[in-house]
């Protein structure tokens, strides 16, 4: 089952897809590491993953397109926890408290 989120940060917008995995990360098609090449950027990145716990139990597979670099890692941020509460409504509380939804 595929949960999709959107998100957007700036001028960057991020279509976000999580499927069933073991934490494996594809950003335009490259590998995270590949495509932002800060550990800074990743984190960010992947924060809305560790705040739940999740981090090993989806892939995530990305489309982000406009901004720079960190508009492009904040509107994936906000894909993936958009995606999150797709799959599991529960987390929102914890994810709007951290500042990932509103």
């Amino acid at each position: 089952m595929k949960f999709y989120g959107t998100g957007r940060r700036k001028n960057a917008i991020a279509k976000v897809w999580l499927t069933p995995g073991n934490g494996q990360f594809a950003v335009n098609k490259r590998d995270l590491s590949e495509y932002f090449g800060k550990k800074t950027l990743e984190m960010i990145v992947k924060q809305p993953l560790e705040l739940t716990s999740t981090l090993d139990k989806y892939d995530v597979t990305a489309t982000v397109l406009g901004g720079g670099s960190t508009g492009q890692a904040g509107a994936v941020r906000h894909g993936i926890a958009r995606a999150l509460v797709q799959a599991d409504p529960e987390l929102r509380s914890s994810l709007k408290v951290a500042g990932f939804i509103t």
